[in-house]
């Protein structure tokens, strides 16, 4: 009885050490790798650069004063749409005594020169008409008289100037009254009423009275790094997103590429500039940020595949793994085209139906998995 019971154990002890080592050959064996597929598709390929940067005027100008004065009136505001010649504001002079007193003496001096040759006529005239002097003589006599009267008229109209900043024979063309040189919208008005302001000079700038600028004509102005600049060439499309405006897409193309760099926070930045195609419904304010997006080549509707399918060789020649069979793939060499970073143009290699090998599909997953499914890549 004991010996039978011995065997039956040792049958079962042999049964357990048969099934765990079944057990564990099995868990040790590694599954086979699945791999997805993915097929090629048409799309367009765009291959660009970004430029950042900003909108602004193409022509923005400064109105200045011709003289220094205190505003004594403003005729705008910033956004006013305004034509040449309009008003923009009225300065009032303030004299310089030293002037104001040369002045006040001229006029003095033209006076007492007047009264003199007025005398000296009135007392030649009678002896003109009865033939003691010449005609000759009585002429210099009238041309001095002529030029005190013409020169106590320059010294009162240089007095006006100095006390007021007017001509009496400028009328409207007052030097205190600024106006517009150009057509456009005014964009700001950094004085106010009060304000002293300074004619441009050769040793001073002048003060601001208003900035104007045609907002029909937009450009814009960004930079790009040097790596770059190369690849750029004017004419070149450009597509502007503005920070300010969602959703939105400008066209532009370029029109100025820098030939000087500019060190930037240890980079070499080249400007660059494009004139914006103004797009209905859409209204552009100065100063908006930009990015611009620069078309360096394009392809419509050509046969791609994703970039992360393509392989290369020891050659750095590129080929990618076609489905011949369940799970059993052939390297194919491939020939490529323009790529986005995303997609690549597929010249020669691969045909539509072909499945080309990607990924492998994650057995946690489960039957999440979809071979044979092409992944789209992104449409420009």
């Amino acid at each position: 009885m004991k010996r039978v019971l011995k065997i039956i154990v040792l049958v079962i002890m042999l049964g357990a050490f048969v099934a765990t080592f079944y057990y564990l050959f099995n868990k040790s064996k590694s599954e086979p790798v699945v791999y997805s597929t993915e097929q090629a598709f048409t799309t367009n390929i765009v291959k660009k650069t970004v430029a950042t940067g900003s909108v602004v005027p193409r022509n923005e100008i400064e109105i200045k004063p011709q003289l220094s004065g205190i505003i004594s009136e403003l005729y705008v505001e910033a956004g006013q749409e305004i034509k040449t010649g309009d008003l923009l504001a009225k300065i009032k002079v303030i004299p310089n005594m030293t002037n104001l007193n040369n002045a006040e003496n001229r006029v003095n001096r033209a006076k007492i020169s007047l009264s003199n040759a007025q005398q000296d006529y009135d007392r030649n005239k009678p002896l003109l008409e009865e033939g003691v002097i010449s005609p000759q003589d009585f002429q210099r006599i009238n041309i001095a008289l002529a030029n005190a009267e013409e020169e106590l008229a320059a010294a009162n109209d240089n007095l006006k100037i100095v006390r007021e900043g007017v001509s009496a024979k400028s009328g409207k063309a007052s030097n205190t009254l600024v106006r517009s040189t150009i057509s456009g919208t005014v964009l700001d008005v950094p004085v106010e009423v009060g304000n002293s302001v300074i004619e441009a000079n050769n040793f001073n700038a002048g003060t601001t009275i208003a900035f104007v600028a045609d907002m029909d004509q937009m450009i814009f102005e960004g930079n790009v790094d040097e790596s770059e600049v190369g690849k750029l060439k004017l004419g070149m499309d450009l597509i502007l997103t503005l920070g300010a405006v969602e959703g939105e897409k400008i066209d532009a193309v370029l029109e100025y590429i820098s030939p000087k760099g500019v060190e930037d926070q240890g980079a070499i930045q080249f400007e660059i500039k494009a004139a914006i195609k103004n797009k209905e419904g859409v209204f552009i304010r100065a100063g908006y940020s930009a990015n611009a997006d620069i078309v360096l080549d394009k392809r419509d509707s050509v046969m791609v595949i994703s970039e992360a399918l393509l392989q290369f060789d020891d050659k750095k020649k590129p080929f990618v793994e076609i489905e011949t069979g369940n799970q059993v793939f052939e390297v194919t060499p491939v020939k490529i085209g323009l790529s986005d970073g995303l997609n690549v143009e597929i010249l020669e290699g691969v045909s539509m139906s072909d499945k080309i090998k990607s990924k492998p599909i994650d057995p946690a997953a489960g039957k999440g998995g979809e071979q044979g499914k092409p992944r789209r890549g992104r449409k420009p």
